[in-house]
């Protein structure tokens, strides 16, 4: 099969009220769309790796695969799965995922039938003992996937990242880099990620979650970052929103500072999940942490500047990389 690079993660239908612009209402999201398209970007050819129940749109796996992801890996079990996902944007940076009869009220907008009964996500801590329904388990994985060049893991519960990041770096997967899910991000979770660090190429977490972690320990992002560095992580980067990433090799001890893009800010859902595909892209490309995180940064750029999982698939030839050269002037080593 021809691709290099595989992505697990989840799949959404969203509805998604942006800062500016029109409203997506039951579109293709979740954070496994957004770093493929962030892969995507630099021509890569992409796998996905998801379950999704009977009643996801069946045609979506088919714009997938025009899009250049091979939706093999996507499981459909024999049961309904509830996918949908809401966001409505106060301002450019801050979004709520509750009541929206009353946001569609406020804007003057009919409500979409789709999102009838529908019931915001709890912000609970992951179990230790069980796995959510709708993340991939190891007897999904097309036996192929284990010749991929490289393996992203988004934001999933710590039991599937527990399972899936030793059976790819085990089935001799080289490059595995992991992007928390935010129901372990706490303190009482700082020691499962000994075990779940070991061998990973790249953690990248967000400043707040990693924060989150080390709640009562440190303010000092830096001895977060060699603390989990010292767990057997490669590479640490510590994603800062607009204000860019904190990059930090482990065997070096090399931290580099690089700023944010200066894009027009438009919309930042998935920018996070955009900057780990770029991450992938350029370390699989390169081996090299600084390149990946400038690739990755990048991917973002081009994500915030329009709404929906795709938009970013559709920037100019040869710009990408226009942008890294100019970033690259910007990078600051610590």
């Amino acid at each position: 099969m021809d691709y290099t690079l595989l992505l697990a993660g989840q799949l959404r239908r969203q509805y998604l009220l942006p800062p500016e612009g029109r409203s997506l209402l039951d579109v293709p999201g979740g954070n496994l769309l957004y770093a493929a398209s962030g892969a995507r970007l630099w021509d890569e050819r992409v796998s996905l790796l998801a379950r999704v129940g009977e009643n996801y749109p069946h045609e979506w796996l088919k714009v997938f695969q025009q899009k250049g992801m091979d939706s093999t890996g996507v499981k459909i079990v024999p049961e309904d799965l509830d996918l949908r996902t809401f966001m409505v944007y106060s301002d450019a940076q801050n979004f709520q995922r509750t009541n929206p009869v009353s946001h569609f009220v406020r804007l003057g907008l009919p409500f979409p039938k789709g999102l009838l009964g529908y019931q915001p996500p709890h912000a609970e801590q992951d179990s230790r003992a069980h796995a959510n329904p709708d993340s991939p388990r190891l007897p999904d994985i097309p036996a192929e996937y284990f010749f991929a060049k490289a393996v992203h893991l988004a934001p999933l519960d710590i039991v599937t990242h527990s399972q899936l990041a030793p059976a790819f770096r085990h089935g001799g997967v080289g490059i595995v880099t992991l992007d928390p899910g935010p129901g372990y991000m706490n303190a009482n979770f700082l020691n499962d990620l000994r075990s779940l660090l070991q061998g990973i190429t790249a953690f990248l977490p967000s400043e707040e979650e990693i924060r989150s972690l080390f709640w009562g320990r440190t303010n000092d992002l830096w001895e977060m970052a060699e603390t989990l560095g010292s767990f057997g992580c490669e590479n640490i980067v510590i994603k800062r929103g607009g204000r860019g990433q904190y990059v930090y090799e482990s065997a070096t001890n090399k931290k580099w500072e690089i700023p944010g893009y200066p894009s027009r800010l438009v919309d930042p859902t998935g920018s996070g999940d955009a900057f780990c595909g770029g991450f992938l892209s350029g370390y699989a490309a390169t081996l090299d942490p600084l390149q990946a995180a400038m690739r990755g940064n990048i991917s973002a750029s081009f994500s915030i500047e329009g709404s929906g999982a795709f938009f970013l698939l559709d920037s100019m030839p040869g710009l990408a990389e226009a942008r890294v050269s100019s970033l690259a002037g910007l990078v600051r080593q610590v």
